[in-house]
């Protein structure tokens, strides 16, 4: 598909596991490359390749390494060890290179980790527990990464293959680029709002109840405040769109775009328009039917509201699903 995207977007670097690029980093000397990461993300996103293991000196090949967790069963502390020799510990290494790279990491706008992977996946890790396996682990690179950046989008190329988590990650990693683009020219109560207006309909279809909280803050914004003010407002949004839209949600804002038209449509485009919609909300069909529709019209029937919203192109149209 054309990318038809009329707003101009900024460059984006995300960081990732290196052996998802397949640089031969694993303990085995192997690599784990995810071709669609690479070949097609890959031409939207530069890649900040990085492997925790290898930077804390650890050898390629390598003995295994695994999580182990001691102490209170409900409430136990994590260890890294080696898996043939468990005395070898590189818990604190692992922490300390989480945090070392924030020179680098701050400046991303997205990471996706390598799942599973005792330094790197982000949940569900295999375990140990008295030495019974479990999937209570988190990679402890990645823990202290996502910790030390609560902003930042971080996602699991294994979840990548689930279409919604995908399009959020996406998502997610586009209104966090223009978030950081904007605060790089100086952030200001009018720059605040205008971010707000063009992504509030994403908002909306995420989360209608806290659509309307951020709403309300940003009618009271301390003039004298501004940049600890919005430090507060992103950190909200950003943990609202964590969580993906729904497809009611959807439903409910193609119907309030579609009320900006409604002087200009004839019947049998009113109809096609309505039979788009619901489509989706009965038949789950793809948003990107409706969504290109209201583009079209649009087209014909500016709106400056409506342009300058990013709902209709929340990212190039060759990312669509």
């Amino acid at each position: 598909m054309t990318n038809t995207n009329t707003h101009s977007e900024p460059e984006i670097t995300i960081g990732i596991s290196a052996c998802l690029l397949g640089e031969k980093v694993r303990f085995d000397g192997g690599h784990k490359h995810h071709n669609y990461i690479h070949h097609t993300l890959g031409k939207f996103f530069r890649f900040s390749p990085f492997c925790p293991e290898v930077a804390i000196g650890l050898s390629i090949p390598r003995e295994p390494i695994r999580i182990v967790l001691e102490g209170d069963r409900n409430n136990p502390v994590q260890r890294v060890v080696g898996t043939r020799d468990p005395t070898k510990d590189f818990t604190q290494p692992l922490l300390e290179c989480g945090d070392e790279q924030q020179h680098w990491v701050r400046n991303l706008c997205g990471y996706i980790f390598k799942k599973d992977s005792p330094s790197c996946g982000m949940e569900r890790v295999k375990a140990y527990q008295n030495e019974q396996p479990t999937r209570k682990g988190v990679g402890l690179y990645a823990q202290q990464i996502m910790a030390n950046n609560p902003l930042l989008p971080c996602e699991e190329e294994g979840r990548l293959n689930d279409t919604q988590l995908r399009e959020n990650f996406i998502e997610r990693v586009y209104v966090y680029a223009r978030w950081k683009k904007i605060v790089a020219s100086g952030i200001s109560a009018q720059g605040l709002l205008d971010f707000h207006s063009r992504h509030k309909f994403i908002i909306l279809s995420h989360n209608q109840k806290r659509y309307r909280e951020l709403g309300k803050l940003l009618s009271n914004i301390p003039q004298d405040n501004v940049e600890a003010f919005s430090d507060d407002y992103i950190l909200a949004v950003m943990s609202v769109l964590k969580k993906p839209s729904t497809r009611k949600n959807h439903i409910n804002v193609l119907q309030h775009i579609q009320g900006y038209l409604r002087p200009h449509l004839d019947c049998i485009d009113k109809k096609e328009m309505l039979q788009a919609i619901e489509d989706c909300r009965l038949k789950d069909a793809p948003l990107t039917i409706p969504r290109t529709l209201l583009r079209h019209h649009f087209r014909k029937h500016p709106d400056d509201y409506i342009a300058k919203s990013y709902y209709l192109s929340p990212y190039p149209d060759e990312l669509n699903f």
